[in-house]
């Protein structure tokens, strides 16, 4: 299996002010904000976005981590014993500017899964969404408000988000 380097630490720092900056702009009449993480990378990246807004946001910036597996509509066909998580969204839904963050959107049904989950805890203002990286190849009509890294993967390649264990924070391409 061939893999390459696609961003190392600093790059994801720069996507990560960078959308940041990009949400600020958006929602800069809103006075409730909500980063909410995507089980599993898109929690340690919404943790990292989450302390960039806080510094220049104007009112509190709440934060929750959202568990997607049991609202999939593939999850049988991944495993017969899904690895459940915990929702933590312990601020009110209702009303909130929703900033939903996942480390690479590809197909849209993630993303389509997180909102299905969303509207079980409440009914926000706006779901807008931050992704690392885009890699295309979408089967339904989701397209991310802020991204890191857009760029066309063959389909035999995967992006492979490495975040949060202790080593190197990159984002590689394989290829098999």
């Amino acid at each position: 299996m061939n893999q390459r380097i696609l961003m190392g630490e600093h790059d994801i720092d720069l996507a990560l002010r960078r959308i940041a900056l990009q949400i600020l702009e958006k929602n800069s009449s809103a006075s409730r904000l909500a980063i909410v993480g995507i089980h599993t990378c898109g929690v340690f990246l919404a943790r990292r976005l989450r302390d960039i807004v806080i510094q220049q946001f104007p009112h509190p910036v709440d934060y929750g981590e959202l568990d997607i597996n049991l609202y999939r509509d593939d999850w049988s066909l991944v495993s017969q014993n899904p690895v459940v998580r915990t929702t933590d969204l312990s601020f009110e839904v209702d009303g909130a500017a929703l900033i939903l963050v996942d480390d690479v959107i590809f197909t849209g049904r993630t993303i389509r899964a997180a909102m299905d989950a969303i509207m079980d805890y409440g009914r926000p203002r706006a779901v807008q969404l931050a992704v690392l990286v885009d890699r295309g190849g979408r089967e339904l009509p989701i397209q991310p408000d802020y991204t890191g890294l857009r760029m066309v993967v063959l389909p035999h390649e995967r992006i492979d988000v490495r975040l949060g264990n202790g080593g190197e924070n990159i984002v590689v391409i394989e290829s098999e």
